[in-house]
């Protein structure tokens, strides 16, 4: 595989579930054994209810644009021959919310991924080790 220019995530073993199953087209995330809300830290506690005790389980991978913006200034080198490129957050139906990128369009431009575009979970293999979740515009129902 190629190298990649990008800056990749540090994978713990409290994070490597969520690795493990990106690098398997899965999105996983820890969620509450008492109230069952899903959250995007992997920590051994609830955000919700405060409580001590999670587990993984697994999501649609479909959700909405929450909030989205293009940046036009490369703050890490690899970004540059991307410019601009597009950040966005995620809303999945299940709750939680994902800060990612927004692929599948044809210029990356704020008219193509507006606020509530319903999108859908891919999975890019950038290296061996780190597969990175990443959402495209949802196919019509």
């Amino acid at each position: 595989m190629n190298t990649y220019a990008k800056p990749l995530p540090a994978i713990t073993e409290q994070s490597r579930p969520f690795w493990d199953a990106a690098r398997q087209g899965r999105l996983e995330l820890p969620r509450c054994d008492h109230c069952s809300a899903f959250h995007t830290y992997f920590e051994p506690w609830c955000n919700a209810c405060g409580r001590e005790g999670v587990h993984w389980d697994g999501l649609s991978g479909r959700g909405r644009i929450w909030a989205n913006c293009r940046f036009h200034k490369a703050y890490f080198a690899g970004f540059q021959d991307d410019m601009p490129y597009n950040v966005a957050i995620v809303e999945l139906d299940e709750g939680p919310r994902l800060v990612t990128n927004i692929v599948g369009l044809a210029h990356g431009t704020l008219d193509e991924m507006p606020i509530g575009m319903p999108v859908q979970a891919v999975f890019d293999a950038v290296t061996d080790a780190v597969t990175l979740v990443k959402f495209r515009p949802a196919e019509a129902a």
